[in-house]
């Protein structure tokens, strides 16, 4: 379920106007065997050549839908049989999918939702707390005795299109963008989840030390970040290139791989973390800035770090979103409703 890049044209259109359909509901008996719908990717990293256990109960659907179009037609048979609990088997370009092409099927009335993490990389399970060992029966006892973590995913459309939105927990551009790239090839060595962060982290740090202005992981790319309903234009510090962004990441999870804390003290919602054309000096802080050990001082140095209700973004670059990479225009980034993802 994944291409080179996501053509907005093959989007499926959400009319901000028009109702989701409804989902069937029913009311569980005690002890009764919830209805459970899987989304099974059987292209996801760790699924390869494993057989997926189809008998955990007579409630259980498992569809293997091989590409994106295959998603909605799925997922319209799950909301008919009124499944009390959606579960995604694959990393996190899958978990995107589904989330994008559910969007005009469960409106704002999901069911819960669980996430094996099955792909090469699992962020969204780690801010979760879902152990790498986490089955299908794992989540389903979930549903009844686990938690509940409430998380609202990005939307992104594009300005002229905003009745198609994608879906996901975690978006890039400017050096990100090479740093994917990069974790293309640690994946290639075997190094996948946090390590894939420690490993083009390092990289991106050498990069930008010792790199000249025009190497790319310092260039950036020419972007233009407006900021809330207002679209008040985010703030530069002067350093390099008022037009340009070393770097921009933005992502709603709490807890992200490897411990790392771009935000600083921000926490819930939709934050955003933007890097000017940055000296070496403060380069060589930046170990310091994700690990949250440095907060005074950052904005001076060209980091800025925001939360917002929703920004604009006009980029001349791909930008990232969870792995898969966008072309360059105009885009509106928003949060979508409030999901129950059920973890341990």
């Amino acid at each position: 379920m994944a291409t080179p890049i996501y053509e907005f044209a093959q989007i499926p259109r959400v009319d901000p106007a028009a109702k989701a359909r409804a989902r069937a509901r029913r009311v569980r008996d005690a002890g009764q065997a919830p209805t459970v719908g899987v989304i099974y990717n059987p292209r996801s990293h760790r699924n390869l050549g494993a057989d997926f256990d189809c008998g955990v109960c007579p409630h259980v659907h498992i569809a293997q839908p091989r590409e994106r179009g295959q998603l909605p037609q799925a997922l319209t048979e799950f909301a008919a049989k009124g499944i009390d609990l959606l579960v995604i088997n694959g990393g996190d370009g899958t978990v995107r999918d589904v989330l994008t092409c559910g969007q005009a099927i469960f409106g704002d009335d999901w069911p819960a939702i669980a996430v094996l993490p099955k792909g090469k990389t699992n962020a969204l399970t780690i801010d979760l707390g879902v152990p790498e060992d986490w089955g299908l029966q794992d989540a389903i006892e979930a549903l009844d005795h686990g938690t509940r973590v409430y998380r609202r995913p990005i939307t992104v459309a594009r300005a002229e299109e905003p009745g198609s939105r994608v879906a996901g927990f975690i978006l890039g551009a400017g050096a990100f963008t090479k740093s994917i790239q990069a974790g293309q090839s640690a994946h290639r060595l075997g190094a996948f989840n946090s390590m894939v962060v420690g490993v083009t982290g390092i990289w991106a740090l050498l990069q930008s030390l010792f790199a000249g202005r025009g190497n790319a992981w310092r260039k950036g790319a020419r972007m233009a970040i407006g900021l809330g309903t207002a679209d008040a234009p985010m703030e530069h510090s002067g350093h390099g290139d008022p037009a340009m962004r070393q770097l921009l990441f933005a992502s709603t999870l709490e807890k992200l791989p490897a411990g790392i804390k771009p935000f600083g003290a921000l926490k819930n919602g939709l934050k955003l973390v933007a890097v000017d054309q940055i000296p070496r000096r403060t380069t060589a802080l930046v170990p310091l800035v994700l690990m949250g050990k440095m907060k005074d001082g950052l904005r001076e140095r060209g980091i800025h770090q925001v939360a917002a209700t929703q920004f604009s973004l006009s980029i001349d670059d791909q930008f990232i979103l969870d792995g898969e990479a966008f072309p360059p225009g105009d885009y509106r980034i928003e949060q979508g409703p409030e999901l129950a993802f059920v973890a341990p």
